[in-house]
């Protein structure tokens, strides 16, 4: 199979799901149960059937293309990535993986193998968790950890939950445990998914081995004082939340530098309420996101925002309430099939290197309980969750081959 054959298939692919933006001219914004979302599953699922897919959407909005193998009861070989995006993201983020994966359909077909067992290609749901701030929708409904509950308990910005999308996207948020696959049924994960790093591209490097993912945990903190006149209120009788929760947010990057071995801490999002610039502010709410390779620098991390929390709001005579929005394990990912990969770069020539993935991934959830690689493209610059993201299309075929290799194999046995 030619090289460019397969880029130009990936090229197209891509290019025709780059329309579909709630932003168009500014990057990729595809928030889930969106318009822009139904009409890139639809443009998928079109693409699948063409690659001879079976094609079905399940009730998380996952949408599923099956190669059915000679016993399809066999645990599958799953392959893929998500198709929502952040605001004003990049054209790559997550979609190339669900592209390539159907890429590798193709080559199968072409390959004229016969799979022992299902090859199944998916494009997930809400993995950014950008619009709900959560995370990992259509992964963890697929593993049985997302409920009517969950659904009801988180809203965006508008005061629209998970449950009442779901509803006007079409889905019945009832059934969404209806989503969840036997266990035992998947038999192994695999990613494609670009670096949004700067490593491989500053290094020259062509392929990254993901050999770990870092644990992440997310937070939404709010600190509670007392409003009041900004000029007439003196300063010991007030009830200042800014003052209290920045105290706070001042340290939390110096806690991780502290740890000094990769982890990062970040406060992305800051509000205060009433807002006003004569007005002592009666609320502050902002957000932590911690990542880590070692799940105890997160919890120690936790802890002393707790702690500091405790004191600040102490000291002002507030109170806070710190909810957790996200908990995820660092995991390691699949050495064997690290090697499988690893091996085949070596023999087709094509320059690789082991790393670690900084950012979380549908790999992230699904490695906890499922064996799962991940293989990295580079990014042009190390950018990403921005409109000037790229990748070469001629990348993602040399991935996509790669990738293609290890489901082989895989399906073979």
């Amino acid at each position: 199979m030619g090289m460019e054959k397969i880029t130009g298939r990936i090229a197209t692919d891509l290019e025709g799901l780059k329309q579909f933006t709630a932003t168009p001219g500014d990057g990729c914004t595809r928030l889930p149960f969106t318009k822009e979302a139904r009409d890139a599953v639809e443009y998928l699922k079109v693409v699948m059937t063409e690659a001879g897919l079976e094609v079905h959407e399940d009730a998380a909005g996952n949408v599923f293309g099956i190669m059915k193998g000679e016993d399809e009861s066999a645990p599958c070989v799953m392959m893929g990535s998500h198709y929502d995006s952040v605001r004003n993201g990049g054209d790559f983020d997550g979609i190339a993986g669900v592209v390539c994966a159907i890429e590798a359909a193709r080559q199968l077909r072409e390959r004229g193998i016969a799979p022992k067992r299902n090859f199944v290609v998916v494009g997930f749901c809400d993995e950014e968790g950008m619009r709900f701030g959560t995370g990992y929708f259509g992964s963890g409904a697929m593993l049985g950890n997302r409920d009517v509950e969950y659904c009801k308990k988180f809203k965006d910005t508008d005061g629209i939950s998970i449950y009442d999308a779901m509803k006007g996207y079409g889905l019945d948020p009832e059934k969404i445990m209806d989503a969840k696959w036997p266990d035992g049924s998947i038999g192994s994960f695999l990613e494609l998914h670009i670096e949004q790093g700067p490593v491989l591209d500053a290094e020259n490097i062509e392929l990254g081995l993901v050999d770990c993912i870092v644990g992440i945990q997310r937070y939404m903190v709010t600190v509670h004082g007392r409003a009041d006149h900004a000029g007439t209120t003196p300063m010991d009788m007030r009830l200042d939340a800014v003052d209290a929760a920045t105290k706070v947010i001042s340290k939390i990057a110096d806690w991780a530098r502290e740890k000094a071995d990769g982890t990062v801490a970040t406060t992305g999002y800051i509000n205060t309420v009433p807002g006003g610039m004569n007005i002592v502010a009666e609320k502050v709410e902002f957000t932590v996101d911690i990542r880590s390779s070692n799940n105890d620098n997160i919890n120690d991390i936790t802890r002393r925002i707790r702690a500091a929390l405790d004191h600040e709001t102490k000291e002002m005579g507030g109170s806070y309430e710190m909810d957790n929005k996200l908990t995820i394990t660092p995991v390691m990912l699949s050495e064997e099939m690290l090697q499988i990969m690893e091996d085949d770069c070596r023999e087709k020539g094509y320059s690789c290197k082991r790393l670690a993935s900084g950012a979380g991934h549908d790999s992230l959830e699904i490695g906890q309980v499922i064996p799962t690689v991940m293989l990295f493209v580079p990014s042009k610059d190390g950018r990403s969750h921005c409109p000037v993201e790229f990748t070469k299309y001629s990348d993602f075929a040399k991935a996509s081959v790669i990738m293609t290799d290890l489901a082989q194999k895989l399906l073979e046995r």
